[in-house]
């Protein structure tokens, strides 16, 4: 049976060790003139400029990621009102007031992301467990939802923790545990999280396939 499982980049589910998950979210600024999209469960990094951005906005894919955009506030240059939305639209914020973004970011934050292709079978997809991938698609999204169109690319497994997501499991959900499919719900953290110890270290590069 296929899984039921589309595109939402990363969702958090909890934390490593079991540490109580809040699923808590942090706040930071958008710049006004950014015009890259921001889409819920997209990863973002954080810029000199003190402001954050899609995980491709800067060269080489060289900055640890700062989590996973939630959501964020602004107040609309066209109504004068507060708007608040799970995605930033890229345009639209009036220049008088801050574009407020909430992102989980913390280091230890687990997530899930959907597959972008089969992982042949339970027992193939066991031996990838602690091994690390990169996203598919990650840095765009759909305007309708709001959703991130990210999801794990399964091709690109390696041993390597340059790449951006190591894989700690799988989500036993029924409608989605067809291993011939896409769309497993696989359990992650982010690797070289810009929070952590390491966080100065360059991550891997980012895949954007389909973008």
């Amino acid at each position: 049976m296929a899984n039921t499982n589309g595109s939402f980049g990363l969702r958090p589910i909890g934390m490593v060790g079991q540490a109580p998950a809040t699923l808590g979210v942090s706040e930071y600024r958008i710049a006004h003139a950014n015009t890259n999209k921001l889409y819920h469960g997209m990863p973002v990094i954080p810029l000199s400029t003190g402001y954050i951005d899609l995980c491709g906005g800067a060269e080489g894919g060289t900055v640890g990621l700062l989590g996973a955009f939630s959501h964020c506030q602004y107040v609309s240059s066209t109504t004068g009102k507060p708007v608040w939305s799970n995605y930033w639209p890229g345009s639209g914020a009036n220049t008088d007031h801050p574009v407020r973004a909430f992102v989980h970011d913390h280091p230890l934050q687990t997530f899930v992301i959907a597959s972008d292709a089969t992982l042949t079978s339970e027992a193939a997809a066991r031996a990838h467990v602690f091994a690390n991938f990169d996203f598919t698609t990650c840095i765009t999204g759909t305007d309708a939802t709001g959703l991130s169109l990210g999801r794990l690319g399964v091709s690109t497994v390696a041993a390597t923790d340059t790449l951006n997501l190591r894989l700690m499991g799988f989500v036993e959900d029924p409608g989605n545990w067809d291993f011939t499919a896409a769309g497993i719900g696989c359990l992650v953290r982010l690797n070289n999280h810009f929070n952590s110890p390491n966080g100065a270290i360059a991550g891997g590069t980012v895949s954007t396939t389909g973008v």
